[in-house]
């Protein structure tokens, strides 16, 4: 009977969220440009960079295009010898007409409900539907992770978008997500191989992030 093959290492993604702005937790801020690192924000990566920055086998970093996200991976690039790679996958949800609007006001309006409990069926005024990020950041995980086998890449995005990558590799349903919290300069592991995702860590702040692997 011939040996079945080995099954190859899968490659871990550390999704990292931005660190602090001068907006986190007040504002929507979305796509607009300009919104860079608060001074803890600046610190927060340089804190996420020093325990990154121990890793062995970290074969790129990549960011979503925006200024804090950027910001947040440059840092942790430069600890591990690599540039940074941008890439739109990574991009925060588009929220469209709510873009910069403050949260209080937003936690008004009646379609605050869907997106806190019905996130599968709402849809920005003039930006993304949740189903159409989860698609758009599961594709470009997929797409990166492929592209290192058997290794480990930094990926530098927002709350929004990891928590939906968690969700899809849970195999938990995006109405679900907003169960997930993803904290400024969190990291989030999972790992892609062959079979389905399995996730080492979700949110960690502190700890240790050496010998992530499926048990």
């Amino acid at each position: 009977m011939p040996r079945r093959a080995k099954p190859s290492s899968p490659t871990v993604a550390l999704f990292v969220r931005h660190g602090q702005t001068p907006t986190t937790g007040a504002v929507l801020p979305g796509r607009a440009p300009g919104l860079h690192l608060a001074d803890a924000g600046r610190q927060q990566a340089d804190a996420v960079a020093g325990r990154l920055g121990q890793l062995k086998n970290v074969a790129a970093v990549y960011a979503s295009p925006l200024e804090r996200t950027r910001e947040t991976a440059a840092p942790i690039a430069k600890a591990l010898g690599h540039r940074v790679h941008v890439d739109k996958g990574l991009l925060e949800c588009d929220f469209g007409e709510w873009t910069g609007r403050p949260l209080k006001e937003l936690t008004k309006l009646p379609e605050w409900r869907a997106v806190q409990r019905y996130p599968s069926s709402f849809r920005f005024p003039g930006g993304e539907s949740f189903i159409e990020m989860q698609t758009r950041v599961t594709d470009a995980v997929s797409r990166l992770t492929g592209r290192h086998p058997a290794s480990t890449v930094v990926l530098v995005s927002h709350a929004d978008p990891i928590k939906a990558a968690v969700a899809h590799a849970l195999g938990t349903h995006i109405d679900l997500f907003q169960r997930i919290v993803i904290s400024p300069c969190s990291v989030t592991a999972v790992a892609y191989g062959e079979l389905a995702p399995t996730v080492l860590t979700v949110n960690s702040t502190s700890s240790g992030l050496d010998g992530l692997k499926p048990s």
